[in-house]
C-alpha cells in the first residue's frame, strides 16, 4: 500500500504537471470507486482545473478551482500514471481524468476510491487522522506523550492513523530499524533516550524515502527516473533471509500484531 512518500512523491510530481490546467474529460472504468453518479461526477468535475494538490496522511486532495476536492485514496495494490493514451499501461483503469491529450490514470482502485467532495466534508473526513510525522506541533515530548500509554506494540500503534497519519507497513519496520527498536517493543516500556531516537527516526527514514521516490517501482510518467528509488534502499522490509547492515546477522520475518513485520534481532531490541 503507498504510504507517506509514495503519496507525497505523487504530490510532488504531479503538481508539476497538471495544477492550474482544465480537466477536459472523466472516463469512469468502475463506478464503485467514486462517491456519485458518472453523470453528475463529470459534470462537477469537468471544466474546473486543479488549484492545489495536498497530501494528508495517505491521501491526495486535488482542490478544484470549483471549491470541491477530489479525495484519493489508493489502498492495496492503487498506483498512479500520466502520459497519453498510447502511455497507458497494460493495466485496468478504474478512472481516467484528462487534460487535453494528458490523462492521469487511476489503476487498481479496487479499495481504494477517487470521491469528490466540498471543503467542508473533506475536513470531517480527515479530522479522525493522528498528527502528520512532519507537524511541527509533534515534537520528541508530545511523540512521546501521544505513544507511551498506548496498549500493543510499536508496530500497530506507528500504523494506526488515528495515532500517526501516514505510515504502513513498511515504513514502520524501517524506522524501529533505524532506532535500533523491535517492532514488537511495547510503548510503554521505551525510555525517554528510545523516544528520541525512533522520532529522529521517523523523519530521517521518511525524508530519504520520499527524496528517493518511495518504494513503488512503476513510474508515474514516461521516463519518470525518480518513483521507486527507495524500494532498492529498505534495509529490512521484504528482506528476509538477507544480512542485516549493521551486523550480518540475517533478516526475520514475524507476525506482529497480526501484520507482516521484518526485523533484525540481533540489533534491535
Amino acid at each position: 500500500m503507498p504510504e507517506l512518500p509514495e503519496m507525497e512523491n505523487y504530490r510532488i510530481l504531479l503538481s508539476g504537471r497538471i495544477t492550474g490546467r482544465t480537466i477536459t474529460g472523466v472516463e469512469i472504468g468502475r463506478e464503485k470507486s467514486i462517491n456519485t453518479a458518472p453523470e453528475r461526477f463529470r459534470e462537477d468535475v469537468v471544466g474546473s482545473a486543479v488549484r492545489v494538490i495536498e497530501r494528508r496522511a495517505k491521501h491526495l486532495l486535488f482542490h478544484l478551482t470549483t471549491g470541491n476536492v477530489l479525495v484519493l485514496h489508493l489502498m492495496i495494490g492503487g498506483i498512479l500514471y500520466y502520459g497519453r493514451l498510447e502511455d497507458q499501461p497494460d493495466r485496468t483503469v478504474q478512472v481516467r481524468i484528462s487534460f487535453g491529450d494528458e490523462h492521469l490514470f487511476f489503476i487498481g482502485l479496487r479499495l481504494g476510491y477517487l470521491h469528490l467532495h466540498t471543503p467542508e466534508e473533506t475536513a470531517e473526513l480527515m479530522k479522525k487522522l493522528g498528527p502528520d510525522p512532519f507537524d511541527p506541533s509533534l515534537t520528541v515530548e508530545a511523540f512521546e506523550e501521544r505513544l507511551r500509554t498506548r496498549k500493543g506494540t510499536l508496530k500497530i500503534n506507528l500504523v494506526d492513523q488515528s495515532v500517526l497519519a501516514g505510515i504502513g507497513n513498511c515504513y514502520s519496520d524501517e524506522i524501529c530499524f533505524i532506532a535500533e527498536l523491535l517492532p514488537a517493543r511495547r510503548p510503554a516500556t521505551l525510555s525517554a533516550e528510545e523516544y528520541r531516537k525512533l522520532h529522529t527516526s521517523m523523519r530521517e527514514v521518511l525524508t530519504e524515502a520520499t527524496r528517493y521516490g518511495g518504494y513503488m517501482e512503476m513510474p508515474l510518467y514516461p521516463g519518470d527516473p525518480l518513483t521507486g528509488g527507495f524500494d532498492d534502499r529498505c534495509r529490512v522490509y521484504d528482506a528476509e533471509g538477507k544480512p542485516c547492515e549493521r551486523c550480518g546477522q540475517p533478516i526475520v520475518r514475524q507476525e506482529v500484531s497480526s501484520k507482516k513485520s521484518f526485523c533484525c534481532q540481533n540489533c534491535q531490541h
